[in-house]
């Protein structure tokens, strides 16, 4: 006689939704003791990397590119600037524009930012590889994809 396991669909611990929750609670966990050296917060270190990958950009085009609110972006990049590791103006053509450029500061914090993502798979135990296919398992909830399927 063999046994079946019903599974309970409704059960809190076999929600996705649930994991990805907790997931994304746990992250600013994880990397938090591994900014502070760096003297960013973790949405500060998403908008670092956003303009370690393209400087200068709008407020907009970072607000977007970080899928935030410019009104919650705004404070991130002000104290950034505080800090010395980006700078703000007004473009000269259109200066309804808020440009963002990277400081020399900014650009030489990102020498020491590249042992981050492998602190990151050593504290929790991840390979490259095994990052990878997370991150590309996630990109199908991030609204991206969704928001490009709608095209």
């Amino acid at each position: 006689m063999t046994t079946q396991v019903t599974v309970d669909a409704l059960a809190l611990e076999n929600q996705l939704c649930f994991a990805i929750v907790t997931a994304a609670r746990n992250v600013v966990a994880v990397y938090r003791p591994i900014l502070e050296p760096l003297g960013l917060t973790h949405p500060q270190y998403l908008v670092m990397l956003a303009l370690w990958e393209e400087s200068p950009r709008s407020l907009g085009e970072l607000a977007g590119e970080l899928a935030m609110e410019s009104a919650t972006l705004s404070p991130l990049v002000k104290r950034l600037e505080a800090q010395g590791r980006v700078s703000r103006s007004r473009r000269a053509d259109d200066e309804r524009v808020l440009e963002i450029t990277l400081t020399d500061e900014g650009r030489m914090l990102r020498e020491e930012a590249l042992a981050v993502p492998g602190r990151i798979m050593e504290r929790v135990g991840m390979d490259a590889g095994d990052i990878h296919r997370l991150r590309d398992a996630l990109v199908r909830f991030s609204g991206r994809a969704t928001i490009d399927h709608e095209r």
